[in-house]
């Protein structure tokens, strides 16, 4: 048995400690992959963003054809109520979930009234913020036509671990996933910036990933100190030539890349005073 961290989650009108049995092997969630969650972070007594991670968990459930069961303000209010079951200064992890119990159409869609929802808050460091390694996958992000990429969805998550199994093998840490045409798209696991000459670049959301809740901040919070920040169409060999390359997400917030392929690369400054920004902001 794995030994869980301390963890609260709210489920069928009642908060649990622990990791409550929630879904069985008829279960259409874990069937025909009918889940969708969304992440926030707790830390420092701050949780930022967090309604917005609560907005976010119920347009992926109507995305995937399914029916949420609570609105956005009551999520918001449960969270604050599971983060009062841990000390001020935890770092936690706030995970918001839908799934399906039955399916209709032939087992195969969900079923829209047996909708459930689950509030999971958990015990999970921040990593440091020393950076980590990536490479180029020849894995490719799909379009909508192809999968629910305007979901947070579960059933995206499995490619991502392909990306991430094959950067591994060569030794590096996440990946660099390009959209279908072969332009960059985002990390195996979190949105990606690279600055040059000053400026700031992330490819613009086209629709293949998720336009991230700690993306949208630290745009506008780099845009309010100055920069040109740039959201366009980024080729993979521009990574190359980047001064600095970092990385913003839910899990770790923003992190450097400190080496990409065979380029060895620091901490920049722009790195730096968007972090900076962000803690502040999220202590304000």
């Amino acid at each position: 048995m794995a030994e869980w961290s301390k963890t609260w989650s709210f489920v069928d009108g009642a908060w649990v400690e622990g990791n409550p049995g929630i879904i069985g092997p008829r279960n259409h969630g874990i069937w025909q992959g009918s889940c969708v969650f969304d992440g926030a972070r707790g830390f420092e007594g701050v949780a930022p963003d967090l309604d917005r991670h609560c907005e976010r968990v119920n347009r992926s459930a109507e995305a995937l054809g399914l029916a949420p069961t609570h609105r956005s303000e009551e999520i918001l209010e449960l969270a604050q109520d599971g983060l009062a079951r841990f000390d001020k200064d935890a770092e936690v992890y706030i995970r918001p979930m839908y799934w399906a119990d039955q399916g209709s159409y032939v087992g195969v869609a969900p079923a829209p009234d047996s909708t459930r929802f689950c509030l999971s808050i958990y015990d999970t460091p921040m990593p440091e913020d020393a950076g980590f390694s990536a490479c180029l996958s020849s894995f490719r992000r799909p379009t909508l036509e192809q999968a629910p990429v305007n979901a947070k969805a579960a059933c995206l998550y499995p490619n991502s671990a392909r990306a991430l199994l094959q950067a591994n093998s060569r030794g590096y840490m996440n990946a660099v996933v390009c959209d279908a045409l072969g332009n960059v798209a985002e990390l195996a696991t979190a949105n990606l910036f690279f600055a040059r000459d000053g400026d700031v670049h992330t490819p613009y959301p086209n629709g293949t990933f998720l336009n991230g809740v700690t993306r949208q901040r630290v745009i506008a919070l780099l845009r309010s100190a100055g920069y040109r920040v740039f959201e366009r169409v980024i080729a993979a060999s521009e990574l190359l030539e980047a001064d600095e390359l970092f990385s913003t997400g839910n899990y770790a917030k923003l992190l450097p890349i400190t080496r990409y392929e065979d380029r060895d690369l620091q901490p920049g400054p722009v790195y730096q005073k968007a972090r900076e920004m962000y803690w502040d902001w999220a202590h304000s």
